[in-house]
């Protein structure tokens, strides 16, 4: 037999020993096992950085078309809204653990990688402002990954997301609105909403002693009034009827306020102007019975003459058109007798029988307020309970996107 060299044996003696067979599968393992495990965890960041991005998207476009059909921006300036929307968004929820490289390049790439396209659409069919707004953003960014996935080469993901909305503004139909207003002595009170604009204010108090009595000055948290907010939340309404009809050839509106007694009315005229105007010169003062003047905004917008609704007639003639109906009824107290409950409540019932839509809103009011309006109401949809003044902004917000048949959504 022929004998090996010794090298060849010193070869096979190495092939044969298994001493160091886990070390050596140990080296060619475990980097694979710590990228497979940086892949799950960038995985589950991949999901959330999704979900997280296209939720930004959804509320930009949600933003800007909200901002076109209810505010009138330009299209120039709804797109840096979206922008700057989306922006600040993804920047809240996405950049928080990154380097400050990493963050340079995101906002770099997420700048040269969002998309946000407006188109506007007017239709010719109908009377008044009718505008369409359909607005698409789509965008990407490259998430980085972790260290133990970068060692299968990979540095960063590409994350996006495109979102779509719609808004639009039709009127359709012409329409008259009454409101109805409670100005009695408690609408004086204060709210629990400070000022946004003065949020402060100089209040006067006794700081002397009992011999030597002596007045200081002291500032303390202005709180907005009942009749103030009401004052807003009806410049808010009929910004929305304004914005659907800015040539005021559609809308008509009046007001009556009442405390004890009715007050005098401002009478149904083009516009919205009127009306606002109306508003904002009530004070606050005496006690409270609606009777008179939900009556009196019933018949202003049933009233005929000679057989002929005047109402049906002043639209006809201007817009060829017959109008819907609405009452706005709004309180923050109780009827001082509930003798002025059924009086109110009678002709809130020949309202709903003419087909009059009635909108009520208990403004921080008492049970029994808050029973009137609700049964006043046209339906449970169109009775409002608002408790603070932020309640009662929205609550007259969404009678003027619906009466004036605004809508925004989400499409993608």
């Amino acid at each position: 037999m022929v004998k090996r060299s010794k090298f060849l044996q010193s070869c096979s003696a190495l092939a044969n020993d298994r001493g160091g067979n886990f070390a050596l599968m140990a080296a060619l393992v475990i980097p694979v096992l710590f990228a497979g495990g940086g892949i799950a965890v960038d995985l589950a960041n991949m999901m959330k950085a999704k979900n997280q991005l296209q939720d930004a998207t959804d509320s930009a476009a949600l933003a800007a078309s909200s901002a076109l059909i209810n505010e009138g921006i330009s299209i120039e300036d709804a797109k840096k809204l979206a922008r700057d929307f989306l922006k600040s968004q993804s920047k809240n929820s996405l950049t928080a653990d990154m380097t400050a490289e990493e963050l340079a390049a995101f906002e770099q790439v997420f700048s040269n990688n969002t998309k946000i396209n407006i188109v506007e659409k007017t239709a010719t069919n109908t009377v008044g402002n009718s505008k369409t707004y359909t607005v698409d953003i789509s965008t990407n960014y490259n998430l980085p990954l972790s260290p133990f996935t970068r060692l299968l080469g990979q540095k960063t993901a590409q994350i996006g997301a495109a979102s779509s909305s719609l808004s639009s503004s039709e009127t359709k139909n012409a329409l008259s609105m009454f409101l109805v207003l409670d100005r009695s002595g408690s609408m004086a009170e204060d709210t629990a909403t400070i000022d946004k604009d003065n949020p402060t204010k100089v209040e006067n108090y006794s700081c002397g002693t009992r011999n030597r009595p002596r007045t200081c000055q002291r500032d303390v948290d202005n709180f907005v009034t009942k009749i103030d907010a009401l004052k807003t939340a009806t410049e808010n309404l009929t910004k929305y009827l304004k914005t659907a009809d800015p040539t005021g050839s559609l809308v008509r509106t009046g007001a009556v306020s009442y405390n004890a007694s009715m007050q005098n009315p401002n009478d149904l005229t083009w516009g919205t102007d009127g009306a606002v105007n109306y508003v904002k010169a009530l004070s606050a003062t005496g006690g409270t019975d609606s009777g008179d003047a939900f009556e009196t905004a019933y018949e202003k917008l049933m009233l005929k003459k000679s057989g002929v609704l005047v109402e049906d007639a002043a639209h006809l003639d201007k817009n060829k058109q017959a109008p819907t109906k609405y009452i706005v009824f709004m309180t923050d107290g109780d009827n001082n007798y509930t003798s002025a409950d059924t009086e109110t409540k009678k002709w809130c019932e020949k309202a709903r029988t003419d087909k009059i839509q009635v909108f009520t809103v208990a403004f921080m009011a008492p049970a029994r307020g808050q029973a009137l309006l609700n049964s006043c109401a046209t339906t449970s949809a169109h009775y409002f309970k608002a408790e603070n003044a932020d309640q009662l902004n929205e609550a007259f917000k969404y009678i003027g996107e619906k009466a004036s048949a605004m809508t925004v959504r989400l499409t993608q």
